[in-house]
């Protein structure tokens, strides 16, 4: 019974956190059962997690931009057209490849800091402010396509960014599986185990609050089993696509940064209150400029991962980027009061939405029903934002 009331007061106490991961958990409980196991093949949890990719690159920026109690809807045409200029670059100026993608990045971050600037130092709202990026994002794409349309890439690096895997380890154990990434799920793994034995060691040593045994064995050995069994699935199809290695790299960067130092302990005091952070020393003109500015800098990689995706950057690229990334941020967990919100959770909420549109399209269900789906889980997650911050 003690650990029941434990496991009870947990669950209640970090449901915002847990939620997602429960959601996530049933939609693929349910798809896998609706689909006869299709939705949980290798082959598709793969191309589920490729596709979901540059979403939840967007997600990451976006729930910063939310927690600061900002919005951004320029960020899935920038991405488009940043795209297209990748392509440009490399089939008609004939650019390397590793001048193209960090000139790309350079250039999102430069153009992330003018809605910065109109926010910041302007106080233009900030929906009025990157909807006029929006509409000035389609003209451009439209404008650098229209004497070729599709533009075909075919730099093979480039494309393997969005459509290769990590290569193998030749060695004749598990021949029909991806060695390297079972290797890599186990150091995974492992790493998690040290990081949470660490962090609640030191928690005890300064007489803060930690979860019990019992309730703290389960949780490791969930989230033990969510990744090796993540690894498994994976490994028996290609293994470790490059999509994914870039998103870990960037929830792993953006984690550290949100969590473990200054500039991110000042993201959410400006969130939580702008006015108080202000009076605190706070400079929250550089944060909103940091903020967007890295926004611009994720949707030209998202930009990039698209288009190595498609292989080519189109007219179309861009079209609604936002609005998912938007979805996958406050399903995700963020609050649109601001201050509240992980990236972690804006990679989850991409995976939620990603799969609602996945096992729907096995399912044969028609678009249009998708779009209902969709939006009763977006109206769902904030009203689940708003009860259980009232709460």
């Amino acid at each position: 019974m003690t650990f029941i009331k434990d496991f009870q007061h947990v669950l209640k106490q970090n449901i915002r956190e847990y939620g997602m991961f429960i959601a996530l958990f049933v939609i693929w409980a349910v798809f896998a059962v609706l689909t006869e196991g299709i939705f949980i093949s290798s082959r598709n949890i793969s191309n589920l997690l490729n596709q979901a990719g540059y979403i939840a690159v967007l997600g990451v920026g976006m729930t910063l931009i939310i927690v600061i109690r900002h919005i951004d809807l320029s960020v899935g045409f920038m991405a488009g057209f940043l795209g297209a200029v990748a392509a440009i670059a490399m089939s008609f100026w004939n650019w390397p490849v590793y001048i193209v993608i960090p000139a790309i990045l350079l250039l999102g971050l430069l153009l992330g800091f003018i809605p910065g600037f109109l926010v910041a130092q302007m106080k233009i709202p900030a929906f009025v402010a990157t909807l006029a990026a929006f509409l000035i994002y389609r003209g451009a794409i439209l404008v650098v396509t229209e004497g070729t349309g599709t533009i075909i890439i075919s730099n093979d690096f480039f494309n393997a960014i969005g459509n290769g895997f990590i290569p193998d380890i030749p060695i004749g154990i598990l021949p029909e599986m991806h060695v390297l990434t079972l290797i890599l799920g186990i150091i995974a793994i492992a790493f998690y185990i040290w990081g949470e034995l660490k962090a609640r060691k030191t928690k005890r040593a300064y007489n803060f609050e930690v979860l019990s045994r019992s309730i703290f064995g389960l949780k490791l050995a969930f989230v033990a089993a969510l990744i090796g069994g993540m690894t498994w699935v994976l490994a028996g199809y290609n293994g470790l696509s490059w999509t994914v290695v870039i998103v870990l790299i960037v929830v792993g960067i953006y984690s550290f940064v949100s969590t473990r130092t200054v500039i991110g302990r000042h993201i959410y005091a400006v969130g939580g209150n702008p006015e108080a952070a202000e009076l605190s020393g706070i400079n929250v003109k550089k944060i909103t400029y940091a903020v967007f500015g890295q926004m611009g800098m994720l949707a030209a990689l998202s930009g990039i991962l698209f288009a190595s995706r498609l292989q080519s950057a189109t007219t179309t690229a861009g079209t609604l980027f936002e609005l998912d990334a938007i979805a996958a941020a406050f399903v995700g967990g963020v609050s649109a009061a601001g201050g509240v919100g992980k990236v972690t959770g804006a990679v989850i909420g991409a995976l939620v939405m990603a799969s609602l549109t996945s096992g729907m399209n096995l399912m044969g269900i028609g678009i249009s029903y998708q779009y209902m789906v969709r939006g009763g889980v977006l109206a769902a997650a904030v009203i689940f934002d708003v009860a259980t911050r009232n709460r």
